[in-house]
């Protein structure tokens, strides 16, 4: 017999051991997951025996997550602003990083008394920016697209968990016919892959999990922002801006790139760590 409290103690110990830097945190969500309750409830029974179906729970996401599946997969679920999210294979997980992107948009927002823009988020994935902004800016019309079959099944999924109002489409963001059909934009969001090769040859064994086609955009990783900027230049309005969540150094690259096509008044914004993680900038008046 094992008791909770014992249970929990090994599971952090074994955490530990496979080099997880946040192994308390990890044995908390394991915890949850299995017992389907909060841990402070859980631990006051650390004296009970666990049952046999949850110590099997246990061991079979600790082994999971020994041979390197996220946590956010082994639990199917992950915080984003505040708002839950269903993950799993086939998706890229929301990463507190993009809530930079998030937090700047609806400061423009904020700033510039925008309360209903027309809003599409570009390789949506589970949705996670797309929605946020609908229940943030409720009075917004946001799409998300999506290509990907498996995240779209998540994207639909999360769309209803979060009771959130958005244009679910399917379709390529490279390809022109895309954008057929779709009004012209106040904002395009969008955090697309943008890892380079040498990114991809380097990554963390977790992230190796994680869908390569929404991760690795070519060489230099810029290929996706040399792609969109110049297409959906096309339906974003004059005057109207585009947001682009980038990788670490990025930012003169994307920045070039976004000048190429004409866009000013470029900005840098920074996330929590100081990097900076976020572009934007805004397309030029046209006669």
């Amino acid at each position: 017999m094992v008791t909770v409290g014992e249970l929990y103690t090994n599971l952090k110990s074994m955490l530990r051991l496979m080099n997880i830097e946040e192994y308390s945190f990890e044995a908390k969500l394991i915890f949850e997951k299995a017992f389907e309750s909060e841990l402070p409830r859980i631990l006051m029974n650390r004296e009970s025996a666990v049952p046999e179906n949850i110590l099997k729970d246990i061991q079979d996401m600790t082994e999971k997550r020994r041979n390197g599946l996220p946590v956010q997969y082994i639990v199917g679920e992950w915080e984003f602003y505040g708002y839950p999210f269903k993950v799993g294979k086939g998706v890229l997980i929301p990463r507190q990083d993009t809530e930079t992107l998030v937090d700047y948009v609806l400061e423009i927002c904020r700033r510039n008394n925008i309360t209903s823009p027309k809003i599409i988020d570009l390789c949506s994935g589970t949705g996670c920016i797309a929605i946020t902004l609908k229940k943030e800016i409720p009075d917004s019309e946001v799409y998300a697209l999506e290509l990907s079959e498996n995240a779209l099944e998540y994207l639909e999924y999360n769309k209803k968990l979060n009771n959130a109002d958005i244009k679910i489409i399917k379709a390529d963001v490279l390809e022109d016919d895309s954008r057929k059909n779709l009004p012209v934009f106040d904002i395009i969001v969008s955090n697309p892959p943008y890892l380079t090769k040498q990114d991809m040859q380097e990554l963390q064994k977790e992230v190796q999990a994680e869908p390569e086609s929404a991760l690795y955009a070519g060489e230099d990783g810029l290929y996706f922002y040399k792609k969109i900027t110049p297409l959906w230049k096309k339906s974003l309005k004059n005057g109207g801006m585009i947001v682009y969540e980038i990788g670490i150094n990025q930012h003169d690259s994307v920045s070039d790139i976004l000048k190429s096509y004409n866009f000013e008044k470029v900005e840098f914004i920074k996330d929590t760590a100081g990097i900076i993680r976020v572009v934007s900038a805004v397309k030029e008046e046209e006669l």
